[in-house]
């Protein structure tokens, strides 16, 4: 049984209609030991900020990087790299994942943190 089929199924119609909007999108991704965040332009598709659990600033902040509190961590940080590039509204691409857990806690995180979607 593959379960990255049925996701990037999911993922795909999630992102033909983010796309026919034209809006910017925070794409979220995620494996079992890290969460990765990006802004992507709506008009473009380039990257405009982006940030994981990898990244330095927030490595430092967390214990360990596959939990909800990491996920969190991340949304505060991509809320603020996105907030200084410019970006107040998003549509948030969740990539075929359940809106629960991680995903759901790095959606409420960049929410608290400015981030409109």
């Amino acid at each position: 049984m593959d379960k990255k089929q049925p996701r990037i199924r999911r993922s795909r119609r999630a992102r033909a209609k983010i796309a026919s909007l034209g809006v910017n999108r925070l794409c979220v991704h995620r494996t079992p030991r890290h969460t990765y965040a990006q802004v992507f332009s709506g008009e473009t598709g380039k990257v405009i900020a982006s940030t994981s659990t990898l990244a330095s600033d927030v490595k430092k902040t967390i214990k360990y990087s596959g939990n909800i509190d990491a996920a969190a961590a991340v949304g505060k940080v991509i809320a603020e790299k996105a907030k200084a590039a410019g970006v107040e509204t998003v549509a948030f691409d969740r990539s075929g994942f359940k809106y629960h857990g991680r995903v759901k806690a790095l959606a409420d995180s960049a929410r608290e943190n400015g981030l409109k979607f």
